[in-house]
């Protein structure tokens, strides 16, 4: 009977682990598909920021001030909280503003912040400008520019959390890994000053 006890105690503290873990990988993975090894987004050399960013900071002072780094880094905890302000915020500004696309191409480019229409810029630079407002830290949120599988130049917004880094995207709803959208990275912010932009390599993922 001894023995039967043991057994049944060590399967019972087992499977209490098995389901604490699975409660995890759900509140991780299910509402955003997070699957397989974490995997975060690596700096490469610097790079020239977009020409349109420059001006939209000649514009939005605020947006490009350079910020304190904390000694913890850029990576947040995912919380329950953080993930449904990430799920509000990319609903509010993807319903918010009505899509209108740049055909003046480069002489067109005007990133601008709570457009009643607008591009992939908008939406990106909004959201960023959301989510800071909430009190998210700015090395945190970061703008990318990509490159989608139909060749054409998207600016996406890139959040470092320890559960990887996650990208908020006026294209889907859904907020996903990095690694599992289909783009070539071509340049990001940098953590330490929001002027400094890096590139990712030639990665399509």
């Amino acid at each position: 009977m001894r023995k039967v006890a043991k057994f049944l105690a060590i399967a019972v503290a087992v499977l209490g682990i098995g389901v604490q873990q699975s409660a995890k990988a759900a509140f991780v993975g299910a509402p955003m598909g997070l699957r397989g090894a974490v995997q975060y987004i690596k700096f490469d050399q610097p790079t020239l920021a977009p020409m349109a960013f420059t001006m939209f900071c000649l514009k939005y002072e605020n947006e490009c001030k350079p910020r304190r780094m904390a000694f913890r880094g850029s990576r947040l905890k995912l919380t329950e909280e953080r993930l449904a302000q990430l799920q509000e915020v990319n609903r509010q500004v993807n319903e918010g503003i009505r899509p209108e696309p740049n055909l003046e191409g480069l002489r067109g480019e005007k990133w601008l912040l709570h457009p009643a229409s607008g591009d992939c810029n908008d939406y990106a630079v909004t959201k960023r400008h959301d989510l800071i407002a909430k009190g998210w830290p700015s090395r945190s949120v970061l703008l990318s520019e990509v490159v989608t599988t139909w060749g054409e130049h998207h600016l996406v917004v890139v959040v470092q959390t320890f559960s990887g880094d996650l990208v908020l995207d006026n294209l889907t709803g859904h907020i996903l890994p990095w690694s599992k959208k289909s783009y070539r990275w071509v340049r990001i912010q940098t953590p330490k000053n929001p002027n400094y932009w890096a590139s990712l390599g030639d990665r399509a993922v």
